[in-house]
This record gives C-alpha cells, sequence and structure tokens, in this order.
C-alpha cells in the first residue's frame, strides 16, 4: 500500500486552520517524512501519526516553512530516548545548521543520525519495498521534488493449478520471481500457466515549491499522484512569476502534460481563507484535481 497524509498545505503562514508543509509517505509499514515546517510535531500528534516510526526525513528546501519544526522533532526524539537510526535527505548545508543547533544548545543525539547531501538528481534511498528518488525544481533557490516509487510485487501463483502441474512446493517461490521451473516428472512450466501479475506498482511525486518549469514532465510521467504547489490563483500569475511559485492553472498543465492520474494541490497563500477557487480554476485544464486537506490520507 502506498498513501500520502497531509499534515501541512498552507505557505509561510500558519492560517485558517491551516500549516506550514508537512506530510507523511506511507509503504506498507514503512513512514517517510517529506518536508518539516514549524507545526509538525502538533499535527503528527493531531492525527495519531507514529512519529517514531519515521526512519527517513527528506527537506525539500531550507525556507523555513519546510524545515523549521526539525530542530524541535529531532530534539524530541532525543528527549524520548530514540533507538532506531534516523536518515534526513538535504541539501549540504542543512548539516551545518544543525551541527551549530547542537553546539549551542551543548547537545548531542542519543540515536544514530545519519546526513545524506543531496547535491544532484539521484537515488536516495533503495529499499525491498520502494526507491526513492530526488529531482530538481525551480524556485528561488535550491529545491528539491522527490518520486516514491514502488517496486514490483511478487506474481500471485495459482496454488491449486501448481499442484495440478506437479510442481513442488518448494519451488512456488521461484514461479513468483517470473521464473519457469521443473514439476516432478521433469517437465519444465512457465511461470505464465500458474502466475498472475499483481497488483501494479505505485508511484507519487511531490513537487516541491517550483515556478511552472516544464522540465519536471518526463520525471513525474505517468505518475499515479503528485503534489503540486499553487499558492496563487491565476489572476496573481505575475507574483507567482515573480515569487517562483505556481498558480492552480499552471499546476493543471503540468499533470495534463505528464499524464499522470491525480493531483493534489497545495501550499495556498495565506492571503486565501477560502480555497476552494483553486480546484475550480485547476479542474478546467486536469480534471481529476483535488485541493488536499489536512489530516485526510489519500491513498494511492
Amino acid at each position: 500500500m502506498l498513501a500520502v497524509t497531509i499534515l501541512g498545505n498552507n505557505s509561510a503562514l500558519s492560517m485558517h486552520d491551516r500549516h506550514q508543509t508537512a506530510q507523511v509517505v506511507t509503504c506498507d509499514e514503512q513512514l517517510f517524512l517529506i518536508d518539516c515546517g514549524e507545526s509538525t510535531q502538533n499535527q503528527l500528534h493531531r492525527y495519531k501519526v507514529r512519529k517514531s516510526k519515521i526512519n527517513h526525513i527528506f527537506i525539500s528546501h531550507l525556507h523555513g516553512d519546510h524545515y523549521y519544526g526539525l530542530a524541535g522533532l529531532l530534539n524530541t526524539y532525543s528527549l524520548t530516548n530514540r533507538k532506531e537510526p534516523l536518515h534526513l535527505y538535504a541539501t549540504p548545508i542543512l548539516k551545518d545548521i544543525i551541527d551549530l543547533q547542537m553546539k549551542a544548545s551543548a547537545s548531542e543525539f542519543n540515536f544514530d543520525f545519519h546526513f545524506h547531501p543531496i547535491t544532484e538528481a539521484s537515488i536516495l534511498l533503495d529499499l525491498p519495498g520502494i526507491t526513492v528518488s530526488c529531482f530538481p525544481v525551480t524556485h528561488k533557490i535550491e529545491c528539491w521534488g522527490f518520486l516514491f516509487q514502488e517496486k514490483e510485487k511478487a506474481r500471485k501463483i495459482d496454488a491449486v493449478l501448481a499442484e495440478e502441474k506437479g510442481i513442488p512446493k518448494e519451488q512456488f517461490k521461484v514461479l513468483k520471481e517470473g521464473k519457469d521451473v521443473q514439476n516432478e516428472s521433469g517437465e519444465w512450466i512457465s511461470y505464465l500457466e500458474v502466475t498472475s501479475r499483481n497488483i501494479p506498482p505505485k508511484s507519487y511525486a511531490f513537487c516541491a515549491d517550483t515556478k511552472y518549469e516544464e522540465k519536471i514532465i518526463p520525471i513525474i510521467q505517468n505518475a499515479d499522484l503528485i503534489y503540486h504547489e499553487s499558492t496563487y490563483l491565476d489572476d496573481q500569475m505575475e507574483k507567482a512569476e515573480q515569487r517562483f511559485h505556481s498558480t492552480s492553472t499552471q499546476a493543471a498543465k503540468i499533470a495534463q502534460k505528464a499524464k499522470v492520474k491525480r493531483m493534489l494541490l497545495g501550499h495556498f497563500s495565506s492571503k486565501y481563507e477560502d480555497i476552494s477557487e483553486f480546484v475550480l480554476q485547476a479542474k478546467q485544464t486536469f480534471e481529476n484535481t483535488d485541493v488536499s486537506k489536512e489530516g485526510v490520507t489519500y491513498l494511492i
């Protein structure tokens, strides 16, 4: 199962009961945190997300609304005697910031802390069920998007049919891997005869803070779900351009051209109390659009 839980969908300020950027991606039993705005700890508690199960944190960029909650979260992990290693992925200078904070407070982590600098588009994490890669987006400062891709699951086997064909049970694992086997009579049986493809792997793209930029289209092509910022409505397109942000329709154009299956809008400017107009504008270009809602878990 791949899913994303929205903890914060607002931009710089916490207003209108919306909070700074943070979200948790779930892949089976694994939890990954993307960005850590200053309200993140409260939101994790509010929506009953077990922060102790988060072992990997990805920070898109160093604007405060995307990482000011990180120092507090790391401190909480120390205060609660975390035992599991924690991995942080971000632009290299964040390590200097964390080191300075620890030095100023005469503190040290009581768990294994691993910092992974992001310096180029690459695969950041390769686990048995999923890979996480990064890609650059166009913002006022260095900024990274993240692509979560499930791996192909083992094939489903028709155990009754396999036994009828005389295939020993110890060969079932080989069949699930998509390999032919010999039955008890020495006859070769194609895996295609007794297995079928499992649920196709899913993908999720967090497109981070970015102005309209088509260079990300090949990277997020055919994604099952993307989260794309839409800080402004279309009548503020000039302001969006100046501030390296996107409008609702610009986000929709990216989704349309990338042929993704579904899009969530987020990172709304605090000038908007009512965000319903965002989805109305975007749907004119890309129908399968929703505004992201805090506390909601979107199954992918």
